[in-house]
C-alpha cells in the first residue's frame, strides 16, 4: 500500500494557497449540507503534489473518515486505462487502430444500422463499413447506453437487459455478444455517442493478448506504474479502506446505494467502469500521461503514442456538442471539448464552460470522481467522493477554483 502525500508548498510551484483554501471550504460546504459524505482533492504541479485535502467520511454510518489511502470506485475513469492497454498492443504490432473489430470478435462481422421506426416497426440496414478499433476508442462506433432514453436503439438495449450496461450475471464475452446482436445508432465514424464501447475494447484486449483483462492490467500497467491498490475488486486487507457508495435523493441529500460487487473477483471485468483505485494509483497513471508515457524510469508508452491518445480525433476539429448525437450530447458542458483515445481533450478553451488550458485531457466517473491533466500549466488534478448524482455539480467550480489558483 502506498499513500499520496503533499510534496511541496503551493507557492513554490506557482499556486495560490489562499485560493486553494477557498476550494477546500467550497467543497466542505457540500459535506456540511449533507450532499456529499466526504471528499479527497489533490492538485499537483510539475509532478509534485502541492495540495492534498481529505474531509468528511468514507462511511457515514460507521463514522469512518476519508483518508489519503481510501479506495474509490472510479467507474468510467476505467476507460482511459483500457485505452492505454489497447495502445500497448498497438505499439507491439498486435493490434491496429484501423482493424475491423470483427477481425477479433467475429460476432461484429455484419453490423446493422438503425434506419427508422421503434419497437416492432424498427428497421435497419447493413452498415456501409466495419466498426474499427479507433471507433471503439473514440466512442464513434454507433453503440449506446440503455439509460439515455433518447433513441429507439436505447430502448432495444433495455429490452435486452442492459439497463446497467452489462447483462446481469454474465461474463464480458457474453455481454459483448449481446451488444453485437443489436443495431447501431449510426454509421461507424459519423457521430459521437458515449457508450459501452470500452467494454467491447476490453474484450478485444483479452482476445489479442490471450489473457484476462484483470491480469493484463496488473502485469502491463498497474505493476510497472506502482499502482498498488488498483483492481477490479478489493481483497480482505483492502476492504476496510473502500468508501461506501451513496446516491443523491430528490431533495439533494444522500443515502447508501448498492455499488459494484468489488469484494471478490466479478464474473464480468468491465473495461468501461469496473475499477477501484486509490488517489495514489490515479496520480501515478496521470503522471505517466503528463510525462508522455514515462514514469520514474519506466517507459510504458512512447511519447508519440500518448500525444496521439490525447489529441482530438473527431473529424474536422469538431467538439462533442457538434459531433455528438442529439439530444443526448447537445449540452453546454460539451462545448469546446473534443475526444481522443479514451479521454476528452480541450480544443477551444474560449468555449468551455469551466476554465481549462488548451490540450487539457482527462475523464470522470459516475460516482462524482474526476481527473485531468493540463499540459500547458503542467498541472494534474484529482477529485473523489462517492455520490451518484442527480443535480450535484461539483466539477465546474472545482475547475474554476483550480484555474484561479494558478498564479505563475
Amino acid at each position: 500500500m502506498a499513500q499520496l502525500r503533499q510534496e511541496v508548498d503551493p507557492g513554490e510551484v506557482g499556486l495560490d494557497e489562499k485560493v486553494l483554501d477557498r476550494l477546500d471550504q467550497h467543497l466542505a460546504h457540500y459535506v456540511d449540507e449533507g450532499r456529499m459524505p466526504g471528499f479527497l482533492v489533490c492538485v499537483s504541479r510539475g509532478g509534485r503534489v502541492a495540495h492534498l485535502t481529505v474531509h468528511g467520511r468514507r462511511d457515514l454510518a460507521a463514522g469512518l473518515p476519508v483518508e489519503t489511502d481510501t479506495l474509490w470506485r472510479i467507474y468510467s475513469m476505467t476507460k482511459p486505462v483500457t485505452a492505454v492497454a489497447a495502445l500497448l498492443l498497438v505499439e507491439e504490432g498486435r493490434l491496429s487502430l484501423d482493424d475491423p473489430v470483427a477481425d477479433h470478435l467475429p460476432e461484429f462481422a455484419e453490423p446493422r444500422v438503425y434506419v427508422d421506426g421503434a419497437g416492432d416497426t424498427l428497421t435497419t440496414r447493413p452498415a456501409d463499413g466495419p466498426i474499427r478499433i479507433r471507433h471503439l476508442m473514440t466512442h464513434t462506433a454507433g453503440l449506446t447506453f440503455a439509460f439515455y432514453h433518447s433513441h429507439p436503439v436505447d430502448a432495444l438495449y433495455r429490452e435486452a437487459g442492459l439497463d446497467s450496461s452489462v447483462l446481469p450475471g454474465s461474463t464480458l464475452a457474453e455481454t459483448v455478444a449481446v451488444y453485437a446482436g443489436l443495431p447501431l445508432q449510426f454509421e461507424p465514424g459519423t457521430q459521437w455517442n458515449y457508450s459501452v464501447a470500452s467494454n467491447v475494447l476490453g474484450r478485444v484486449i483479452e482476445i489479442v493478448s490471450g489473457t484476462s483483462l484483470d491480469a493484463f492490467f496488473a502485469e502491463r500497467i498497474f505493476g510497472p506504474l506502482g499502482m498498488t491498490d488498483a483492481g477490479f475488486w478489493v481483497n480482505e486487507q483492502q476492504t476496510h479502506r473502500l468508501s461506501e457508495l451513496y446516491g443523491e435523493k430528490d431533495d439533494g441529500t444522500i443515502e447508501p446505494v448498492p455499488g459494484l460487487p468489488l469484494r471478490g473477483r466479478p464474473r464480468l471485468l468491465s473495461g468501461s467502469g469496473g475499477l477501484a483505485a486509490s488517489a495514489h494509483d490515479v496520480h501515478r497513471f496521470a503522471e505517466m500521461l503528463r510525462r508522455r508515457g514515462e514514469l520514474d524510469g519506466t517507459r510504458l508508452l512512447s511519447a508519440e503514442t500518448v500525444d496521439l491518445m490525447t489529441s482530438n480525433h473527431l473529424p474536422g476539429g469538431a467538439d462533442l456538442r457538434a459531433f455528438g448525437t442529439k439530444p443526448a450530447h447537445d449540452e453546454p458542458g460539451n462545448d469546446g471539448l473534443g475526444f481522443g483515445l479514451g479521454v476528452s481533450v480541450v480544443i477551444d478553451p474560449a468555449r468551455t464552460p469551466a476554465p481549462a488550458g488548451l490540450g487539457t485531457f482527462g475523464w470522470s466517473g459516475a460516482a462524482s470522481t474526476t481527473f485531468w491533466v493540463d499540459p500547458v500549466r503542467d498541472l494534474s488534478v484529482q477529485f473523489y467522493t462517492q455520490v451518484r448524482p442527480k443535480t450535484l455539480k461539483v466539477f465546474p467550480d472545482l475547475k474554476r477554483l483550480v484555474h484561479e489558483a494558478v498564479v505563475s
